[in-house]
């Protein structure tokens, strides 16, 4: 019996659609709620066996760890069983000027935060420096660009499952990361049905009251969990929420898809993402084992279909005649209510922005973690909706923010990128912080933690690696410990020295694992 005298009723969750997405929150979700042990409770995952998941090769954010530590998959069965590396970051090549007669730059956004002693900030000191003798800013403040660019790992063979002397995330399979989630998910004791959705039946108050499938029958649920990617079968299709286009912020909205085996066995594998910057877009270049993923992403109001092949060849090299790549079309955006009666989207079904910064699986986790905090064990099933939507529309436009810094302070000629620094395509909070940014860095106290995905640091790799200028020049006096800071600069290239004689290369580390197994 409850505490109101009545019986003590079962709470279940039909989270439709499998991949990552869904997986990942059946996994979580079972962890969480300690689903074994609990008898008040059903969670099942309905996939079918017909509908593919986009599996390319995909990038992660240092939050991937904690995420499947939690869950409980070791980190080597992991690499071995998803062909993952170690990513330590991105490396950007020519976003901020075009290239010329093959001249080509690139900055690095590392995973570790600037290195800092004892509360005092670097990053004055550098932005004081002579602009034309100063080293980049990621390789001035951190060990961790010397490490990446030396094609070395984040940590050595012998250390602890997901920690290491440097902050990291993973490229891996995303098909095969899904049957490995899959597996723990069934083992923490969800219950896996196979069938395909003909019919969401929605009842009088608007919320779902059934979906019908051919092979299952009729299935109900207090919680229904739409992981149905694009398709978006339940909040889209049944429920008719509506999806806010960012498209006016963000132009790309099309990839072009393909793996491609390495030039040799022994290659050396990026523990990077590469994202190198053409006339309309970017390309991905991620290391898998045995394989490298790679996609060519633009905006089809500055590029034709025909034109990205042609780029996307270009950047392949020989052999690329005999590729066929998948084109993926997305519309940029996400829902502003996720979470709509008794159904809430997580994955592609809630938004997608661009594949840039490997948002996809963060915004994921983000949702996912949210649903296990704010799960109602009791009382209405949607009591959460309002403020879990807050929060995830809150950080989607938090990421459009950050994804188009990125764009907006190019140096690029063509038509695409000077569209981009637009005012007018500039978010208006983007704008303010930018003017502020121009007399002081970027601080933890201009962003709100729980709605945000990248830190104040980020936000500076990316400013100072795009060559923006922040001017403390009328205010040097403030900051005389000069040679001090000096000194923690010659530091840290001697440490970055010293780790890329101390740690493996990245493709040893990997072999390693995989041989472990």
């Amino acid at each position: 019996m409850g505490q109101d005298g009545s019986m003590d009723r079962k709470r279940s969750i039909l989270i439709v659609g499998g991949g990552t997405a869904g997986w990942m929150t059946a996994a979580y979700l079972a962890k969480f709620l300690e689903l074994s042990g609990n008898e008040r409770l059903e969670i099942r995952l309905l996939e079918s066996p017909e509908i593919g998941i986009i599996g390319v090769g995909e990038g992660t954010f240092p939050t991937i760890r904690s995420t499947l530590q939690f869950i409980g998959i070791d980190e080597s069965r992991f690499i071995r069983e998803t062909s993952a590396t170690f990513k330590q970051g991105i490396r950007f090549v020519d976003w901020v000027h075009t290239p010329k007669e093959g001249e080509h730059s690139h900055f690095f956004h590392p995973f570790e935060a600037p290195f800092h002693v004892e509360g005092v900030s670097l990053v004055p000191y550098w932005l004081l420096q002579d602009e034309k003798t100063r080293r980049p800013f990621a390789e001035a403040m951190t060990i961790q660009n010397r490490v990446a660019e030396a094609q070395r790992g984040p940590k050595g063979p012998g250390e602890g499952d997901f920690s290491g002397p440097l902050s990291y995330a993973y490229h891996f399979d995303a098909t095969m990361l899904a049957n490995i989630l899959a597996e723990r998910a069934r083992e923490l004791g969800v219950v896996h049905l196979q069938g395909l959705v003909n019919h969401v039946e929605v009842g009088e108050t608007g919320a779902i009251d059934h979906v019908v499938t051919a092979e299952q029958g009729r299935l109900e649920a207090d919680l229904y969990i739409d992981c149905t990617g694009f398709r978006a079968e339940l909040i889209g299709r049944a429920l008719k929420v509506p999806f806010k286009s960012v498209r006016s912020i963000l132009f790309t909205d099309r990839a072009l898809a393909c793996k491609i085996p390495y030039e040799r066995p022994d290659a050396p594998i990026e523990s990077y993402t590469i994202a190198a910057a053409h006339e309309a877009g970017w390309t991905w270049d991620i290391g898998l084992n045995g394989a490298r993923g790679i996609g060519c992403v633009y905006s089809s109001d500055h590029m034709s279909d025909d034109r990205a092949a042609e780029i996307l060849r270009d950047y392949i090299g020989p052999g690329a005649d005999e590729i066929v790549p998948r084109r993926i079309l997305f519309e940029p955006g996400y829902r502003e209510r996720q979470w709509v009666k008794n159904c809430v989207a997580v994955g592609l079904s809630g938004g997608f922005l661009e594949p840039l910064e490997s948002t996809g699986v963060l915004v994921i986790e983000a949702a996912i973690g949210m649903i296990a905090e704010m799960f109602p064990h009791n009382g209405p099933i949607d009591a959460p909706a309002r403020r879990f939507n807050e929060l995830m529309a809150a950080r989607y436009d938090n990421i459009v923010n950050f994804l188009k810094l990125h764009y907006c302070l190019s140096q690029r000629s063509e038509p695409f990128w000077r569209d981009n620094a637009d005012p007018a395509s500039i978010p208006e909070r983007l704008t303010e912080m930018l003017d502020q940014w121009r007399h002081r860095p970027p601080g933890r106290f201009d962003f709100t933690l729980d709605l945000e995905s990248f830190a104040f640091f980020n936000y500076q790799y990316i400013l100072y690696g795009m060559e923006f200028r922040t001017d403390l020049a009328p205010s040097r006096s403030d900051f005389p410990n000069v040679g001090a800071a000096e000194k923690t600069f010659a530091r840290i290239r001697n440490f970055g020295e010293r780790a890329t004689l101390d740690l493996p290369p990245h493709r040893a580390l990997i072999q390693q694992i995989n041989g472990a197994g």
